[in-house]
């Protein structure tokens, strides 16, 4: 059996320079519970307590993947929603280097999960200088637990995120580890002049980018570029409703037919164009079913669906024909909303991701392309 000290040091030869001694430094299966959720042929969440194998309980926990940590909020409804996880740890390193982090910054971590952040957090700043907050209790007593034994004991409190922690601001730093699609003014108000704000920001369509936003001189307000791929679990005020596809199309709905030639490769496959179309397109999810589960097959439907109006479209992709059949009900014509965004991005020259930016500011928040002038409107 490999050993948790080799296993960490191959995690950490995959980390930027600047954080490879902090992978050394803070053992990841200290924060792991001893009961994770590991995915099946089914793609449904299973099961893996050590006591039961291990040697593949460590490896997963030194995997450079998310590790599941709890379902359902911990309810124990057995839904099977994942709804904490121990995030990527490649990602993680990328947020931490972003942050442009220095022993005695301030820092705030919204969304404490296991408490592994916070370790790698106080690595560099110092234990002093990090707070973080869990909104679940169990996970925030669980998490004060593990960075107390692994002797990381920082200030873990029990609270909504989205507040912030405004008995200890300001922060020189805030870093959240939950999506948002809304940034909290509460962060800004919270972050010294010049401070960073660093979020995953995502929309219902597009699951996340990195947003680094500097807070303005005055600290009125805050405003940055997105950069690289950052898919987090959203903050649970901000996440969408739960729903499978059959949930939410149902046999006896009626639907209007068209045909198009436009294939998802870009506005769903590609990470800049979904995400171009996801500022454009509120509130809609998609969903893509391969028939009999095979994506080797080429024959599939991508389902775009409002989780709050009721409405759906479902897309039809088979190989050969260079047409496509669409349905769509309900009071939202879900893809023609898509095809106008889609043809707004090809018509701006299909932008990067990294060519938007968001600004914040008391009456709210807006995106833009390019200059802070420049807003991307939604229609």
């Amino acid at each position: 059996m490999t050993d948790a000290q080799t296993l960490r040091s191959r995690l950490a030869e995959g980390m930027p320079p600047a954080w490879r001694d902090s992978f050394l430094k803070v053992p990841r299966h200290l924060f792991i519970p001893d009961t994770v959720w590991v995915r099946g042929t089914d793609d449904r969440p299973y099961p893996l307590r050590r006591e039961d194998d291990p040697a593949r309980w460590l490896e997963v926990c030194y995997s450079d993947a998310p590790v599941a940590v709890q379902l359902d909020d911990g309810d124990g409804t057995g839904s099977g929603y994942v709804s904490s996880t121990a995030s990527m740890p490649t990602v993680v390193a990328r947020m931490l280097d972003a942050a442009d982090l220095s022993p005695g910054l301030r820092t705030l971590e919204i969304g404490t999960g296991t408490g592994y952040n916070a370790a790698l957090l106080a690595s560099v700043t110092g234990i002093e200088n990090v707070t973080t907050i869990e909104i679940d209790a169990v996970l925030a007593e669980r998490a004060a637990t593990a960075l107390e034994r692994a002797g990381w004991p920082v200030e873990v409190v029990n609270g909504d995120g989205e507040k912030g922690c405004p008995k200890n601001a300001p922060f020189d730093r805030i870093m959240a580890t939950a999506a948002v699609r809304t940034i909290p003014y509460t962060w800004v108000e919270q972050t010294r002049a010049d401070g960073i704000v660093l979020t995953p920001f995502g929309t219902a369509f597009h699951s996340g980018a990195l947003l680094r936003l500097r807070v303005s001189s005055d600290g009125s307000t805050a405003q940055g570029n997105f950069g690289g791929d950052a898919a987090f679990m959203w903050t649970r005020a901000q996440r969408a409703p739960h729903g499978a596809v059959e949930d939410r199309v149902l046999p006896d709905h009626d639907f209007d037919e068209l045909t198009t030639g436009l294939h998802p490769h870009e506005s769903v496959g590609d990470f800049d164009g979904s995400f171009a179309i996801g500022l454009r397109v509120p509130a809609m999810t998609s969903v893509v079913v391969f028939d009999d589960d095979d994506p080797a097959c080429g024959s599939y439907t991508v389902y775009l669906m409002d989780p709050y109006a009721g409405s759906w479209a479902s897309w039809r992709i088979e190989p050969g024909p260079m047409t496509y059949v669409v349905r769509q009900h309900g009071p939202r014509r879900l893809f023609d909303e898509l095809e106008t965004a889609y043809s707004w991005w090809k018509e701006v020259g299909s932008p990067a991701h990294t060519r938007f930016g968001l600004t914040v500011a008391p009456g709210g928040q807006h995106v833009w392309l390019d200059t802070p002038e420049n807003e991307v409107a939604r229609p």
